[in-house]
């Protein structure tokens, strides 16, 4: 099977510039053109400082760019000229009209087709690489059939991504399978053995798993639902430990012992996050819905419901403890994206919890290693759709104005706090880097530590002076003990 001589992403964000840069990499014979309309978007990865943070990017990026990678704003030319084109476009929840706060919105990937067939002739295959309701390649289908030349004809596959932010390029280069769904027709047939050609010039081809289109679309939000209930089981037992006096770690432990279940996925939080997670399993649920399956919905609703809960859970805790109320307090917000080694922000626990405090009259410091400020605050005043009924109102953007300011290291969030909040596991955040003796001097007393990622010894912790909380952790005497 001949490899493609020109391959085409439409699409310059989280999955479609690192994959791409992968295939470059490991495909010096062919050439792969990343296009966007975002002209600032392309410009960045063009540059030095590439627009998203993923360790070992840059390096990929650097040794490819110029040879056999390129990123271009010309979308029309390109997709004229690729034999095979992915898409990867956002596919964010729907804010307004049918399936409003469930339904995934398509009109990217809808556009996207209707550019394709403007210019497109010949044969082409078609990738879906963003994450799409089951049945999206057959709508693509029909707008590439009806707004495309007579003498173009096209395949479309389904190829999900099953990246982790932060481990990204690890995932690309040794993936634990590459899925790739496609019509069971010779020309079908013929267009996946095509694209599993490209991944296995350094994919094993044993981890090269193929399906039918509909299994390899449902697949993804599958995966990715019983990812996130995985953590919502966790997080659901953790407020039971709590109660009780155990411990989630050891529980966890325990439990991650038995090779049934496995140990990934079973560190309490204070919520999941990330642009995958929620917007998946909503998606899941509306089609579960749509398709007249209501317990089900019912069934993988509650994962999202769970998530919500922990998060106002981890609010109310901190309010509560602090006297109930944090009114005029500085609070020092340490980690502001979804999890470690990303800059990504979408969909991050720390945006809730922000709303939340500042709802209680909280002043808050932000301290994230690789978030600016004005993302902090474009987070913090994006109006979308709200999913939680049990959630407090938003406050004003004066408010959050007002209230939210972005500091340069961790000291210097915590200097003159009445608490910390640990929001994201970065590991500059633990105790080896960071001096906390030092911390505790120049906070305000009683100072409180509430570790959302439970990366911190608590005893080592209230040693020092802290009154700490961990999720799923014995409470402190501070809050058990009338005596204290």
């Amino acid at each position: 099977m001949e490899l493609p001589k020109k391959i085409v992403c439409i699409g310059a964000g989280y999955v479609g510039g690192p994959t791409m840069a992968m295939i470059a990499l490991k495909c010096p014979m062919i050439e792969v053109v990343v296009v966007d309309i975002s002209e600032a978007r392309i410009a960045a990865w063009n540059s030095d400082e590439l627009p998203i943070y993923e360790p070992g990017l840059d390096e990929v990026v650097k040794a490819c760019r110029g040879r056999n990678l390129f990123f271009s704003t010309d979308t029309l030319k390109h997709i004229a000229e690729g034999d095979i084109i992915f898409v990867s476009v956002n596919t964010p929840t729907k804010t307004k009209g049918l399936g409003a706060g469930m339904a995934a919105d398509l009109a990217y990937w809808e556009s996207a087709a209707r550019n394709i067939a403007s210019v497109s002739k010949g044969y082409k295959i078609i990738v879906e690489k963003s994450t799409v309701p089951v049945k999206t390649a057959e709508a693509v289908e029909k707008v590439l059939k009806t707004c495309a030349d007579t003498n173009f004809t096209f395949d479309v596959l389904s190829n999900p991504e099953f990246l982790a932010e932060g481990t990204a390029i690890e995932d690309l280069l040794c993936p634990d399978r590459v899925l790739i769904g496609g019509r069971p027709t010779h020309s079908g047939n013929n267009a996946v053995a095509t694209l599993a050609n490209v991944y296995q010039q350094w994919v094993p081809k044993e981890n090269v798993c193929t399906a039918n289109l509909w299994s390899a679309e449902l697949t993804k939000l599958a995966a990715n639902a019983m990812l996130a209930q995985r953590i919502s089981s966790v997080n659901a037992l953790s407020a039971l430990c709590e109660t009780t006096g155990a411990d989630i770690s050891q529980v966890a432990r325990s439990i991650g012992m038995d090779t049934r279940i496995g140990k990934k996925f079973l560190n309490a939080s204070v919520g999941f996050g990330g642009s995958c997670f929620q917007k998946d399993i909503l998606n899941l649920v509306y089609i579960c819905d749509s398709q007249g399956l209501k317990e089900v919905a019912e069934y993988w609703r509650q994962v999202v419901v769970m998530n919500n809960y922990q998060k106002r859970r981890f609010v109310n805790r901190m309010i509560s403890t602090m006297f109930n109320t944090v009114s005029g307090k500085k609070i020092a917000i340490c980690g502001f994206a979804f999890k470690k080694d990303t800059g990504d922000t979408r969909e991050t626990p720390a945006i809730d919890v922000c709303l939340g405090l500042l709802n209680d009259g909280a002043k808050l410091s932000v301290y994230d290693p690789q978030v600016k400020p004005d993302v902090v605050q474009q987070e913090l005043n994006y109006e979308q759709y709200c999913i939680d009924p049990a959630a407090s109102p938003k406050p004003s953007k004066e408010i959050i104005a007002q209230n939210v300011t972005c500091a340069n290291s961790f000291l210097e969030a915590c200097t003159g706090a009445h608490a910390i909040a640990i929001l994201t596991e970065w590991d500059e955040f633990k105790a080896d880097e960071i001096d906390y003796e030092a911390v505790y001097q120049v906070m305000m007393k009683p100072a409180f530590l509430f570790d959302g990622r439970n990366i911190l010894d608590q005893e080592k912790m209230r040693s020092i002076g802290f009154v700490t909380f961990g999720i799923g952790k014995p409470l402190d005497k501070f809050v058990t003990d009338s005596q204290y």
